[in-house]
């Protein structure tokens, strides 16, 4: 299946969404087609084999929309095009709305004294032909800039699928032809007509409606800003080594294996390994982190990060969409097309919604015809206002600006929502699985005690242990070897060196034999250990692993190395507890050293000895208990257990395949940002919840307060012009969140 982001141009509501939606998946070979309003794209998958793309954009082009360029680089730049134009249409229907407005309102108003009043009145009254045409010619060009609408809104209806447009256009085009009907009228001499004209209804309805649509554009604007907030931190050009000499070449030029230059204060162009020189870059944009990091050769550097102190040289490695932002940039994207299960009700009451508006409207219309004798200007009043009123375009932004502002919040902060469904379902979670290994804990060995016995002191017994695995390649005799450098001390060589596997090392330093290892090799060496039987059962109830260190035959200390505890890990799941939500570990490991692991960060469930294949069906064990559960790894072992939990979230340190099991990705590798994600999802809901009740509860309220002829239409579309507007302004208080860790 190949999947596409079509651009959609000439929605209005989520009705238009709604409709491009049904064309597009009634095509054969069409597996799926997700159409955002508040994104205006289309993401369709489909099988090539069976349909072409020109297909695909033809349907959107007879379903009465606009199918543009995919690129997101020049969606955007048309988006800010389109907004100028908009501002524009208002413009110029503003300044003929306005005077059309005043000239019909004012000659109404004979007790007030306003400018022209009287000449206005005399005009009205003495020459109503000429007055009726002056309103005629103002009217125009105000409905030429709404042509748009009308060009949508009739098609819609023609095709039996009536939109928000549909329901303007039949308003203000009933306003506009009993306006001309009665013009029509006074020409034939019936001066009485005059004051049945609704030409300023129309046209003040249109500018409205203009200004509204106008205003959405630029707030559904600023919601995509986290997108081209990432697209814009690339740099444009890249410096490059080909043989002796430096070029300054586009970064679409850089290749693989490029050595590239990076100096002081220059952004890293591509993805790469460092191979010469040392600095410390802000990668603050990809996770949120803002102390910088030092970077020598071997380290990895990502696209856009910032080169702060040293010039470094790299190997190119991942260039273009490859790199981890462009990654990110898909990720934030594809989450903001997709639909959470929330968005995808509304689309389906807005579907039915419309066409009962249009039977609404016109059934009242009726009744108020028959029950007040035949009054047909109250009654198209009725029928003009029932339909302004209803406009569903608050329904269609409700749930997709929410879920663009909290994807891009999070992206903001390094926490990546692959889907508005992720964001919807992470609310709901009542218990978090964590991994152990690489999550909960650093994943590498580390030495946490150093016991002595006699006369001998700790710096000694780590000085000799070093010195004798200096030559190891084990995990646990590195970290005793990085111990010792760490704390500055001087390592010996050693004059031999045998290992023995799976129980330790034997060596020669300084003339001195040593024994490093396990209880096993102490015991085939007749080392007797019960002067240090008590300290090594104490450590390894902590979880921690106690190497015995001999010296010539005698038991002289311990080095307990242990896989610690982030320093995140505490709060992290303190903060869940405190969100009601309950924490468990599962993991390979033992028992004993997985409790220890529990207790020491405030896991009070766990699951031990768990076998990697075994994990995913844990999860399907707590979920068929009722629990909603959300499951946070590293590995390729839990990536079968990430996409059986109901959120998976990857650690963004993990492997590869992790991440792309996970529905959430913590690039800081963070555990805080778990309860962060979770805090995020509920603000996001919540603010979803809130514009939804509005949504609703305008038309339940708008509807029948016009229907029951209460309302003008022109109040009724400044009505409809605030309902949109209030309900982006309170979508973009998510920006001003607070994720706190």
């Amino acid at each position: 299946m190949d999947k596409k982001i079509i651009n959609v141009g000439g929605m209005h509501c989520a009705a238009c969404a709604q409709r491009v939606e049904k064309s597009i998946k009634k095509l054969e070979g069409v597996d799926s087609a997700s159409v955002n309003f508040a994104t205006e794209k289309a993401a369709v998958s489909y099988d090539p084999d069976k349909i072409l793309l020109p297909a695909i954009l033809e349907a959107i082009e007879k379903a009465g929309y606009k199918a543009l360029e995919t690129k997101q680089t020049k969606s955007e730049g048309k988006k800010e095009s389109g907004t100028k134009s908009l501002w524009a249409k208002f413009f110029v229907s503003a300044v003929f709305s306005l005077p059309l407005l005043y000239i019909a309102m004012v000659p109404m108003a004979s007790f007030a004294n306003f400018p022209f009043s009287g000449e206005l009145h005399h005009m009205m009254r003495e020459t109503p032909l000429a007055y009726a045409l002056l309103e005629l010619c103002l009217a125009l060009p105000v409905m030429a800039t709404g042509h748009e609408i009308y060009a949508v809104g009739f098609k819609a209806l023609w095709r039996r699928s009536p939109n928000m447009d549909s329901l303007i256009a039949i308003g203000t085009s009933a306003a506009f032809l009993l306006g001309l009907y009665n013009t029509l009228q006074i020409a034939g001499g019936n001066p009485e007509a005059v004051d049945s004209l609704y030409f300023e209804c129309a046209a003040v309805i249109i500018t409205l409606i203009s200004l509204g649509e106008t205003l959405e554009t630029a707030a559904k604007g600023r919601t995509g800003e986290a997108i081209r907030k990432l697209m814009e931190l690339a740099p444009k050009t890249a410096f490059v080594m080909r043989g002796k000499t430096e070029f300054e070449i586009p970064i679409e030029e850089v290749k693989i294996g490029d050595a590239v230059i990076v100096r002081p204060g220059a952004k890293i162009p591509v993805d790469g390994t460092v191979t010469s020189g040392a600095t410390a870059i802000d990668e603050s944009m990809l996770t949120g982190e803002s102390m910088p990091i030092d970077k020598k050769p071997g380290d990895p550097v990502y696209a856009a990060s910032l080169n702060a102190t040293g010039s470094i040289e790299f190997r190119a490695e991942k260039i273009g969409g490859d790199t981890a932002l462009s990654q990110i940039i898909k990720l934030v994207e594809d989450a903001q097309n997709g639909k959470a299960p929330i968005a995808k009700m509304a689309d389906v009451v807005s579907g039915y919604f419309v066409p009962a508006v249009c039977v609404a409207a016109l059934l009242s219309g009726v009744a108020w015809f028959f029950g007040s004798g035949g009054d047909l200007k109250l009654a198209l009043t009725i029928f003009i206002s029932v339909l302004v009123i209803a406009c569903p375009c608050a329904l269609g932004l409700a749930t997709p600006t929410a879920i663009m502002v909290g994807t891009g919040k999070g992206a903001e902060n390094g926490i990546l929502i692959k889907n508005g469904e992720a964001l919807e379902t992470a609310h709901k979670t009542d218990m978090v699985v964590f991994d152990k290994t690489g999550t909960i804990t650093n994943g590498k060995p580390e030495v946490t005690d150093i016991l002595a016995l006699g006369e001998k002191c700790p710096e000694l017994i780590l000085r000799l242990a070093a010195s004798a695995e200096k030559g190891s390649e084990h995990p646990l005799g590195k970290a005793i070897v990085k111990e010792a450098q760490n704390r500055g001390i001087e390592l010996s060589g050693a004059e031999s060196f045998n290992s023995v596997t799976g129980h330790g090392i034997e060596a020669v330093v300084g003339g001195q034999t040593l024994l490093v290892g396990n209880g096993k090799l102490m015991e085939e060496k007749n080392i007797s250990l019960a002067d240090i039987q008590a300290n090594s059962d104490k450590l390894a109830a902590e979880g921690k692993t106690p190497m015995y260190v001999a010296i010539d035959g005698k038991p002289e200390g311990i080095v307990a190395v242990a896989d610690t505890a982030k320093e995140s890990s505490i709060s992290a799941i303190a903060a869940l507890c405190e969100m009601g939500i309950e924490a468990l570990m599962i993991t390979g490991d033992n028992q004993k050293t997985a409790s220890a692991v529990a207790k020491q960060v405030g896991i009070a469930s766990v699951l031990s000895e768990v076998l990697p294949q075994d994990k995913a069906n844990e999860i399907k064990k707590l979920q068929a208990a009722g629990r909603r559960v959300a499951m946070v790894g590293d590995g390729i072992n839990d990536a079968p257990a990430l996409a059986q939990a109901d959120i998976g979230i990857a650690i963004g340190s993990g492997t590869d395949v992790a991440m792309e099991s996970a529905d959430i990705v913590l690039m800081r590798s963070d555990l805080s940002d778990v309860p962060a994600a979770i805090k995020l999802s509920r603000a996001t809901i919540k603010n979803i919840k809130q514009n939804l009740a509005w949504a609703f509860g305008y038309n339940i309220i708008g509807i029948p307060i016009a229907a029951f002829g209460l309302l003008n239409p022109m109040i009724a579309a400044a009505a409809m012009c605030f309902s949109d507007i209030s309900l982006l302004l309170n979508v973009l208080r998510l920006k001003r969140f607070k994720l706190m860790r």
